[in-house]
């Protein structure tokens, strides 16, 4: 362990803020370290196309040239006739497609390759469930249900064997083995849990619970009314919880009450010291000190005059929703959702860069070199890259129906798609 994170864990210690500083599962370093590629594999980005149910697979660096498509609802039929067998996950069901879909219904969100490279692992917030696809047939290899009736966004542990999903309507995160789907632990959250993080030592798993983002109450005096909204850490062997972060006092303190306390997307400093995140109607960025246990920064970014005041029209009560911070942590690359940009910020200066236009970006993720960002254009059904030195973009790459979540991950060398399934 490095002087600085002994000196954070005995700080921890001493003010009973337990567990290290997580780094965020999926971004550049730590996926590579979890499944560095050896002979037999190539790296990729898999992209994750929501309304569709597909992944595409792409060049994780240069022209990002498409190798490949996966099917990830390939028992799709099944699965529709089991929800419309039950009325109770025929609501849900449908629930989803009036209100988080936007009236789609949403097929893939998360995705993680194992580390072997053989298959790809996501959820399936529709089917609420996750799902192993075996990358050389297209056919299931396992399939976990998650509780409650939606799944979310996930996390791979650094060592690539455990994968956590968000069990958004019922308060609950699963831990998963990567290669059965078996379940080997879980843990309660608050209300609609979110984001998923592993420390990069794979001792702790951070989560932060978003609440209801899908209602019409979103004036800021009625923000209460969204639910228990914080971040839980648990142990990543026994899942107890040894730490819970409640924003909203962190945000009073920082002379913010205005904002909500909803953390979406998160990156960690290299050191794990700092915690940038964003937040529900907010167009900016926050930073907070793990050691201080304070929020230390806002950084506000442009409003696109087009993107108007009507917070009720922003999807999901996301202003901004995406980011990822450059393997040097010298720049934080920002998806402006609902302003139609995206940016990269000087983490020392918090100076921002060119807006980029793009249309409804959904998320970002740091490309295979480490040397650009890409971003998702759910509006245009395109990928983009933009270089994190000059804040400029390098290419812009069709995919498919609503793309959203992008992760690194690795598939056979020669491979350009499933033969069967």
């Amino acid at each position: 362990m490095s002087r600085t994170l002994r000196t954070l864990a005995a700080l921890a210690a001493a003010t009973l803020l337990t567990a290290a500083v997580p780094t965020v599962a999926g971004a550049a370093p730590a996926t590579e370290a979890a499944a560095a590629p050896g002979d037999g594999l190539r790296e990729v980005l898999f992209v994750g196309n929501n309304w569709e149910g597909t992944a595409d697979v792409l060049a994780s660096t240069g022209d990002l040239a498409k190798i490949g498509r996966i099917n990830v609802i390939p028992d799709k039929a099944e699965r529709l006739r089991e929800i419309h067998l039950n009325p109770i996950k025929l609501a849900f069901f449908l629930g989803v497609r009036e209100t988080a879909g936007e009236g789609h219904d949403q097929f893939v969100d998360d995705m993680y390759t194992t580390p072997d490279g053989t298959a790809v692992v996501a959820s399936r917030p529709s089917f609420a469930d996750v799902v192993s696809i075996d990358v050389r047939t297209g056919r299931v290899n396992w399939r976990f249900p998650v509780a409650g009736y939606r799944a979310d966004h996930m996390a791979v542990s650094p060592d690539g064997t455990k994968v956590a999903v968000s069990a958004s309507t019922a308060n609950t995160v699963h831990v998963l083995d990567i290669a059965t789907g078996r379940q080997v632990g879980s843990f309660s959250t608050g209300d609609k849990p979110h984001e998923n993080v592993f420390s990069s030592d794979g001792r702790f798993l951070w989560n932060s619970a978003i609440g209801d983002v899908t209602s019409a109450l979103d004036a800021t005096w009625l923000d209460w009314t969204k639910g228990d909204r914080k971040i839980t850490v648990v142990d990543a062997q026994t899942f107890r919880t040894v730490r819970v972060i409640d924003m909203r006092e962190r945000l009073d303190a920082f002379g913010r009450p205005d904002l909500s306390d909803s953390v979406r997307p998160v990156s960690f400093s290299p050191d794990e010291s700092k915690l940038y995140f964003q937040v529900s109607f907010l167009g900016g960025f926050l930073e907070y000190d793990v050691a201080s246990d304070k929020i230390t920064k806002l950084k506000m970014l442009p409003a696109n005059p087009a993107t108007g005041t009507d917070r009720t029209k922003w999807v999901n009560d996301s202003r901004h929703h995406g980011m990822s911070m450059s393997p040097d942590g010298a720049k934080l690359c920002i998806a402006g959702t609902m302003d139609d940009y995206a940016t990269v910020v000087d983490r020392a200066t918090l100076t921002e860069g060119p807006l980029v236009p793009a249309d409804k970006p959904y998320w970002a993720t740091v490309d295979g070199d480490g040397t650009g960002c890409v971003i998702s254009e759910s509006g245009s059904d395109r990928v983009t890259a933009i270089d994190f030195a000059t804040g400029t973009k390098r290419v812009s790459v069709p995919v498919g129906d609503h793309p959203q979540r992008i992760r690194l991950g690795h598939v056979p060398a020669g491979w350009t798609g499933p033969t069967g399934g």
